[in-house]
């Protein structure tokens, strides 16, 4: 079975609990883990491309050229988005789970108390 047609099922998971924290800066973990996310993506790439271009010149290809020359379809347009989307929800994973854990985190009593705390002279 050809294991890169595959897709793997989308799970979204969460770690319970707080976050062991390494800077004291606010802001600084997160910053680092978006980092990391993207010195693992470009390891990958760079991976991938020099595979691309051993077996290329293996076979006598000039994929430089082949590159500039690419139109790419609607298909390949909407993969690439789809691929996009996926790496930014990684990348900004952290964020997303504090604006969530913040939403969920947010009640009617607290609103009305803070309206209460601004409003008082």
């Amino acid at each position: 079975m050809d294991n890169t047609t595959q897709e793997r099922p989308h799970v979204i998971r969460h770690a319970k609990g707080k976050r062991p924290e390494f800077y004291e800066p606010p802001g600084v973990d997160a910053a680092m883990s978006m980092i990391m996310v993207l010195a693992s993506e470009l390891s990958v790439v760079r991976d991938r491309l020099d595979s691309a271009e051993r077996v290329a010149k293996a076979n006598g290809l000039d994929l430089a050229a082949g590159i500039e020359a690419l139109e790419l379809d609607q298909d390949a347009l909407e993969e690439r988005e789809a691929r996009r989307q996926n790496f930014m929800q990684r990348l900004f994973y952290l964020q997303l789970k504090d604006a969530d854990e913040a939403a969920q985190a947010q009640t009617s009593e607290g609103f009305e108390a803070t309206i209460h705390e601004i409003a008082q002279p």
